[in-house]
């Protein structure tokens, strides 16, 4: 399941993704614009801007915008940097590979397999996904 901070990060990106990138989005707007509590969205804005994802401005006129464009912005990144890896399960993680301690065959397990490709799945979707591909898709449902 997707944690609040990744699904209130995607919805900041998608929104600084609409923004002029000449004037960065200050946080009190952009958490009445997305419904997101303010202390909270300091914790993600910042998170995102140390991992080279956003740029922040200090001062008037200040706040945040892209630091990279929102199409080299897989989703992916976003989900595993809140959420973690993306297997439901350790022993299908490929970043975080566990064996299951009561599995002797890991290659006849069921779940394992199943997990796997659920994984798969989820990481080609995710991957394929950016923040401009995202935008785009909102912009026609509107």
């Amino acid at each position: 399941m997707l944690s609040k901070k990744a699904k209130y990060a995607i919805k900041a990106l998608l929104a600084l993704a609409d923004q002029n990138p000449a004037e960065p989005m200050r946080i009190e707007d952009l958490a009445e614009r997305e419904h997101i509590p303010r202390k909270f969205l300091e914790v993600i804005l910042l998170a995102l801007k140390n991992q080279g994802i956003l740029q922040s401005q200090k001062g008037k006129g200040g706040g945040y915008r892209l630091a990279r464009d929102p199409k080299n912005i897989p989703i992916s990144q976003i989900v595993r940097m809140f959420d973690g890896p993306l297997a439901p399960v350790p022993c299908a993680s490929q970043t975080a590979y566990v064996r299951c301690v009561d599995c002797p065959d890991e290659a006849a397990c069921g779940v394992h397999l199943a997990m796997k490709d659920v994984r798969d799945a989820t990481a080609r979707i995710l991957d394929q996904t950016t923040v401009a591909s995202l935008r785009r898709r909102v912009h026609r449902a509107q």
